[in-house]
């Protein structure tokens, strides 16, 4: 799956990246080189991840928030992320439709993989999150996760039995720019 050591993208791999990002053929070669950089063995482990993520929160701490996502990019569930896997997450999260974006982040914020997202489940994300962007120069958020998780859920759980959906999490984020923000990790400000 991408694994190869050697300096050019596989063609397999180049083709289906080419289908299902907005990368052109010159991006991926250099996103492809400066991952067989980092990541000589063609896999992005858990702990690189963290460190690499780290790098961009130097006053808070990443590492919950980092299993997160990289559980969500580990597609395969194979405890590394090759190049594929890193490629199409990195369209996702920084160019991709914003559909896309929602799903992603569904699946993030539904650790277990039910289906729904249960209030324990985004408290862990969003606690996650404030851990993350603290800083000794920010301010502190004004709700605590319970709080913020609640707003959300009245916002969001139409039905009011007590899980989000897909449909009512994708359907609460595209009718309110703030949440939609702040749920994909569009933007530490709204935090």
């Amino acid at each position: 799956m991408g694994g190869s050591s050697s300096s050019h993208v596989p063609k397999e791999d180049l083709a289906f990246l080419l289908a299902n990002t907005t990368f052109s053929k010159a991006q991926i070669k250099q996103w492809y080189k400066g991952f067989m950089r980092d990541c000589p063995a063609g896999q992005l482990s858990r702990q690189k991840f963290l460190e690499v993520y780290s790098e961009f929160f130097p006053g808070g701490n990443a590492e919950e928030f980092c299993e997160h996502v990289f559980r969500t990019f580990d597609a395969d569930n194979g405890g590394t992320i090759d190049f594929k896997e890193f490629l199409l997450a990195i369209n996702i999260t920084s160019s991709g439709k914003i559909s896309d974006k929602l799903n992603w982040a569904f699946s993030m914020y539904d650790i277990d993989g039910n289906g729904t997202i249960e209030k324990a489940e985004m408290i862990q994300i969003i606690s996650a999150i404030y851990r993350m962007v603290s800083s000794s120069d920010r301010e502190a958020p004004q709700e605590t996760p319970e709080q913020r998780t609640e707003r959300i859920f009245i916002q969001m759980d139409k039905n009011k039995d007590g899980v989000l959906t897909k449909k009512e999490f994708i359907d609460g984020c595209l009718a309110d720019n703030v949440l939609c923000s702040m749920l994909t990790a569009n933007s530490s400000n709204d935090v």
